[in-house]
């Protein structure tokens, strides 16, 4: 066990550093959200599987709070199982994401999805619908961002090849987005 906990420890001090370059993005990222919900508008959040609770736990910290109490403001993320089972079942997999985007989705919301392989296809295909629905688009990616690279308006791309690492790195940038949103309204 220690020689396992050592090894997580050194691969994420050693990825630590290199999150320090998504400073400036952040505050974009800040900033598109902000834009958001001064329109009245939504964030949508999507991922499978582990990115799913990431989603889900972003989604909670900006609903609820994050360190203070605030205004509630709006996302959403789209992992209500009924609309999951129905539209894999009756579309296939890869359009779970899509029909809820083409539901809920409107010009001005945002779209962000967790991928850290960048190539669920339930995910690529939520992002092109939302692009063509005018939302604005955001990616927590992993290793080199798959297909999912350059897809979207604005990416977080940490360069790693363990799943656990990516997840623990978006984790700590969603984190920090929430205290900065958290500063600002």
């Amino acid at each position: 066990m220690q020689q396992l906990l050592d090894q997580a420890v050194k691969e994420s001090l050693a990825l630590l550093p290199t999150l320090r370059e998504f400073g400036p993005r952040l505050e974009q990222l800040g900033q598109l959200l902000l834009t958001c919900w001064s329109g009245r508008g939504k964030v949508l959040i999507a991922g499978n599987g582990g990115s799913m609770s990431d989603a889900m736990h972003f989604a909670e910290e900006l609903t609820v709070r994050f360190k203070k109490n605030r205004k509630a403001l709006a996302a959403i993320c789209l992992c209500d199982p009924a609309a999951i089972t129905c539209a894999g079942n009756d579309f296939g997999y890869e359009t779970i994401f899509e029909r809820q985007v083409e539901a809920i989705g409107n010009p001005g919301d945002v779209l962000v999805v967790f991928t850290t392989s960048g190539n669920s296809k339930n995910i690529l295909r939520a992002v092109d619908l939302a692009k063509s629905q005018k939302l604005k688009t955001v990616a927590f990616l992993g290793n080199t961002g798959g297909a999912a690279a350059g897809r979207c308006d604005l990416e977080f791309v940490i360069q790693s090849t363990s799943t656990a690492r990516i997840q623990e790195a978006h984790k700590l940038l969603f984190h920090t987005a929430c205290e900065w949103i958290d500063s600002k309204v």
